[in-house]
């Protein structure tokens, strides 16, 4: 059962660490079987699937979007998601302050951060957020609600380069908290996944995105 998966999970981490449970690409029965776990955080990576969840799930549910977000997509989720991952530029959070604007709500996100050295890897780099923060255009983001950081490693048997990466991520995390001015509510280090999240644990993540060791490999 998944719900005991999760729950013998939960017991091996740190109590400062949260679990996302990446619930994408994954029938309803199965996460209706890990929700009876009293878990109610779920990662998804595309909107439609998303949506289409949401729609069709208890409302107490917790939706993370954990994918690559077009703006275009922004709307569909911008009424109910609990976090968005993987903002990864200042036209996305604007558009995502729009529509949080819209729905009158603020929308919490995290800042995705290029760590990797893969290029098909999205995210700011420090001294694009740097400007940003230093130029003040993090404050017209008025229906956002800024919690951390996010970042993914090269995908790679070299235990040594993803642990560096973690490293770098958290070193961002700290410079754009001593930045910022609300340093209190910027508290998330999202890194880590099934592969790896033992290593991002240790470097500083207090939340890790979890599916395969859950769920099972990918369908």
């Amino acid at each position: 059962m998944i719900a005991e998966k999760i729950i013998d999970f939960k017991k091996s981490l740190p109590e400062e660490v949260q679990l996302i449970a990446v619930s994408k690409t994954k029938p309803i029965a199965l996460i209706e079987d890990a929700l009876t776990s009293g878990h109610l955080d779920f990662g998804e990576n595309k909107v439609q699937e998303l949506v289409e969840k949401h729609e069709k799930m208890p409302k107490e549910i917790r939706w993370h979007m954990i994918g690559h977000l077009q703006r275009n997509k922004v709307k569909y989720i911008a009424p109910f998601v609990h976090l968005i991952h993987g903002v990864d530029s200042e036209r996305l959070m604007n558009e995502i302050n729009k529509q949080g604007k819209k729905n009158n709500r603020q929308i919490p996100c995290l800042l995705q951060f290029h760590i990797a050295q893969e290029s098909t890897k999205f995210g700011f780099s420090i001294d694009e957020m740097k400007s940003i923060i230093s130029e003040g255009k993090h404050l017209n983001w008025e229906n956002i609600v800024i919690k951390g950081v996010m970042g993914m490693a090269s995908f790679t048997e070299d235990k040594y380069k993803v642990e560096q990466e973690f490293i770098q991520l958290k070193g961002y995390f700290d410079e754009i908290k001593s930045l910022i001015h609300n340093p209190d509510g910027f508290n998330t280090v999202s890194m880590g996944m099934s592969n790896d999240y033992e290593v991002a644990i240790k470097n500083g993540s207090n939340m890790i995105r979890i599916g395969s060791t859950l769920f099972g490999a990918r369908q």
